[in-house]
């Protein structure tokens, strides 16, 4: 084998052999044969492969040949495509591959990251997994996924528990997780119910089944009084089981209370939105005293549906929304007046908030004190309720069936069974489409005038 070297390299000199046969020639005369000499000579063809196709350096490249555990380029071709055809980046697997310690992949690479793209994980969703738990290649995934189906949850539901806690992948799941498990279905959850919360927060999860998430169900059945209500309360918001409800929730019950809101309310509260009473004490008291400022009787429901409202959001997005509503010609006023009434009012998105009120000012040409008198108007969906029953209207309307003398806000309030038995069914003998345009299949152009 002929190699070329540059003239400022010719300056050889034999050593000793570190293996015993005779001498050996290092390019530099004052430096011995290193460890990343050896392993470079070893190695040469996964660490020239790991250079050229991931652009490792050279000592990545060896810490990375080490960990790979494959002396010949096919293999670490083979290594490098099944991690590229999963949509893995060069720096993703970089990342995976400096990452993870030595160990053999064995016959367990290919097999998982079949299984994890079946589950429809892969990309940036596999790097995330890797990035969190490099285990997950080499353990027995199949039995891991196994495992949750055989408890009632579905492969999308897999999915999100595999991308935020892929350590999973690499516990004794049957030890661990299967007494939680059937603590949860003795409470009275139905396995689609427990498997819905459980993979919106797996962090629950990996919480002590005896120090944590006994005691907490024990405070909540105390507060709750019944289980019904305990499961209503982790349905409506299963972060209550990671917190530590005693130090957080309690004291804030106790906040309520003082304040004149009877026990009742407390609990009806826990039941639509716990999250609520997962605030810090200062921030819940800095939201009750403003609540109290415009008004609102601590006896009421809206009270607390008012301290919901402007607990689920910041200070800065409860000033977008206002700014947003008056943006269509409310004062901000009218915008309090409205949050007075329906304290829901200011829960809607943005964009929703846009959609509507464009609808309502700009085509229905509604004045805008009618919406902040109606606030209940921004709960409505645009395209399942509002625009089906202007289509409906329109209809009657243009066929002489009905006159323009009529009550926008009232039909619109009307439950959908009392629209269908006053509207639809009384008059789809003289106006058919009135059923087609009832299921949003034609489109609302506007009154004609």
């Amino acid at each position: 084998m002929i190699r070329l070297i540059r003239p400022e390299l010719l300056n050889v000199k034999p050593i000793a052999s570190p293996l015993g046969y005779g001498n050996s020639f290092s390019a530099f005369s004052h430096r011995p044969v290193t460890e990343l000499d050896k392993i470079t000579c070893t190695q040469p063809l996964t660490v020239s492969d790991l250079q050229k196709s991931c652009g490792f350096s050279l000592e990545s490249a060896v810490s990375a040949s080490e960990k790979l555990r494959v002396d010949t380029t096919d293999k670490i071709d083979s290594v490098l495509k099944l991690l590229t055809a999963q949509g893995l980046t060069r720096s993703q697997i970089n990342n995976f591959v400096t990452k993870r310690p030595s160990g053999d992949l064995g016959d367990t690479l290919e097999p998982n990251l079949k299984l994890f793209k079946s589950l429809g994980i892969t990309g940036a969703n596999l790097a995330e997994m890797l990035n969190k738990e490099h285990r997950v290649l080499e353990s027995d995934a199949y039995a891991t996924v196994e495992f949750f189906r055989t408890n009632g949850f579905s492969d999308s539901q897999i999915k999100s528990i595999s991308v935020k806690r892929p350590q999973f992948y690499v516990n004794n799941l049957k030890k661990s997780m299967k007494p939680k498990l059937e603590f949860f279905k003795s409470l009275g959850f139905a396995e689609l119910q427990m498997a819905k919360f459980l993979s919106s927060q797996p962090y629950i999860l990996e919480r002590s089944l005896e120090n944590h998430i006994i005691p907490c169900i024990e405070i909540l059945r105390r507060v709750l009084e019944t289980d019904e209500n305990v499961l209503k309360a982790i349905r409506a918001g299963c972060l209550v089981l990671e917190y530590n409800i005693e130090k957080v929730l309690e004291p804030n019950i106790a906040i309520l209370v003082n304040h004149g809101v009877p026990k009742s309310l407390v609990v009806k509260l826990m039941l639509i939105q716990p999250r609520t009473l997962l605030q810090s004490t200062a921030r819940l008291n800095k939201i009750i005293d403003e609540v109290k400022k415009l008004g609102f009787d601590p006896t009421n429901l809206l009270f607390v549906l008012a301290i919901r409202s402007m607990a689920v959001m910041s200070k800065a997005l409860w000033e977008k929304k206002v700014e947003a509503y008056m943006n269509f010609g409310l004062t901000k006023d009218e915008v309090y007046s409205a949050f007075r009434r329906q304290p829901m009012f200011m829960i809607v998105s943005e964009q929703k908030i846009s959609k509507l009120m464009d609808c309502y000012v700009n085509i229905l040409s509604m004045e805008p004190l009618i919406i902040s008198k109606n606030p209940y108007l921004l709960l409505f969906s645009l395209e399942k309720r509002i625009l089906p029953r202007c289509s409906v209207l329109q209809l009657l309307m243009s066929n002489k069936v009905i006159t323009e003398d009529f009550s926008l806000t009232y039909m619109f309030k009307m439950t959908e069974k009392q629209f269908i038995e006053r509207i639809v069914k009384k008059y789809e003998h003289k106006v058919p489409k009135v059923v087609m345009a009832h299921q949003g299949k034609i489109k609302f152009q506007g009154f004609l005038k």
